[in-house]
């Protein structure tokens, strides 16, 4: 699979962003209609359907008794496996707890005026629910979906964090998954998966406890979940598929451009994978790179699909063109492999992520630089952000009138009132008014 450079601006790069712009995460109403029909037996049925979709999609011979983890098994998860991977992860979890420690707000209270104490008071939701896709029956256990789920809402505050997590056909659930949900924080652990796991967190039943907040990514089928019961809980965001875009000039390797931009499109056949530079030989090399690399790729059917569907390679007549077109985009992650990414860093208003240098690979971001790895796609970066600890918080104002204050402001309080024919928030105002000249 070889793509071929473009020009940017041009009639042809014109036809191409319009087809990586419009990939966005759409759905079919059969979909919805679906797991709108998943959702409301949840909310129905409870336990039992969570049983029946599971012997249906997951687990044949899946009973009630079987959707909590419980202890035993947790504890025998964590023993089994090797000790690299424990180093990995705890590496992984130490780094991506101080960066999000760095997030945490404080409650505060000001006197802004003569007699009037405001406020705001920030507080942790007391649950969350974690959810982490199966991975291919669990062979391909997606163990970092756990951290940056789970690792904010714990730095939060939050008292009660749950996991779900479909299980395998034999019921079972990765000891992996397992021991980076204890390292995590995680307290309860459900081998349920899908639009039926998402309505268990959002509505409760008789084993699962409803939760606040919902976080994690998934298929079409958990985003349209997420979807629908946001309102009864909060969520992160409705996610769509992965993307990339790298920004990079005549200094950057070709081969460690391909191998980043396969490094998305292997998730998934909706997958963007984009390349902006003013160089056209590294375009050149680069285009000859991703079928070299492609070759030895487990995924490489994958990969090559979505480089055909939404990958592509833009020449640009200068960087600042390039920074340009990253902004239209709003690429959920972004690297700049040039030889003076800082110079460029404040232009780029909209991303998800940003990763600088040629030692900045954006997997570094996925697994153990710090940040979360749970981004805004599809152009959302225009106004949303990563997942946070402030996503697992809330602020309540607090508003404190002396009655001088409330003497000196009140006569507004009821001009405005009565503009916006509130009769009640006026009198509301007026009544304390009168009391107060009686008093006087």
């Amino acid at each position: 699979m070889r793509l071929k450079p473009v020009t940017y601006p041009s009639a042809e790069a014109e036809k191409r962003l319009s087809r990586i712009a419009g990939r966005g995460p759409g759905f079919r109403k059969k979909d919805l209609a679906a797991v709108s029909r998943f959702l409301d037996a949840v909310r129905r049925q409870g336990d039992q359907a969570l049983v029946d979709y599971t012997r249906r999609f997951d687990s044949p011979d899946f009973t009630a008794e079987r959707i909590r983890v419980d202890r035993s098994e947790w504890d025998r998860a964590v023993r089994s496996v090797e000790p690299s991977f424990s180093r990995a992860l705890n590496r992984a979890a130490r780094q991506i707890a101080a960066f999000h420690r760095r997030q945490l707000q404080s409650s505060w209270m000001d006197n802004p005026r003569p007699g009037v104490l405001l406020g705001q008071m920030v507080r942790p939701v007391e649950a969350a629910g974690v959810y982490v896709p199966g991975g291919r029956s669990g062979e391909t256990p997606l163990v970092s979906s756990v951290l940056m789920g789970a690792i904010p809402a714990k730095i939060a505050g939050v008292t009660r964090i749950v996991m779900a997590t479909p299980p395998a056909a034999d019921g079972s659930v990765s000891p992996y998954l397992l021991a980076a949900a204890r390292k995590a924080g995680v307290d309860e652990v459900y081998r349920v998966g899908s639009a039926w796991a998402i309505g268990a967190l959002a509505y409760g039943t008789e084993t699962i406890a409803g939760v606040d907040v919902v976080v994690g990514p998934g298929n079409i089928f958990v985003t349209l979940a997420k979807k629908l019961v946001a309102g009864t809980v909060g969520i992160d965001m409705v996610a769509g598929p992965s993307e990339i875009l790298v920004i990079a000039d005549k200094t950057a390797r070709p081969e460690y451009v391909a191998a980043d931009l396969l490094s998305q499109a292997e998730h998934d056949q909706m997958a963007s994978a984009v390349l902006v530079t003013d160089s056209p030989e590294l375009a050149r090399a680069v285009s000859r790179q991703l079928p070299a690399q492609l070759e030895s790729l487990p995924r490489r059917q994958t990969a090559a699909e979505a480089l055909r569907r939404y990958g592509g390679i833009f020449t640009v007549s200068g960087l600042g063109r390039a920074v340009e077109l990253a902004n239209r985009i709003a690429p959920e992650h972004l690297e700049l492999m040039i030889a003076d990414p800082y110079e460029h860093l404040a232009r780029l208003r909209h991303a998800g992520a940003v990763f600088i240098g040629s030692h900045s690979p954006e997997p570094m971001g996925d697994y153990v630089a710090g940040p979360n790895h749970v981004l805004p796609t599809a152009s959302t970066a225009r106004f949303s952000s990563a997942l946070s600890v402030e996503v697992f918080m809330k602020k309540t104002s607090i508003i404190d009138y002396s009655e001088a204050a409330f003497r000196r402001e009140a006569p507004h309080v009821a001009a405005l009132a009565a503009r916006e024919g509130l009769e009640a928030h006026r009198r509301a105002v007026t009544i304390r008014m009168k009391d107060n000249r009686r008093k006087s």
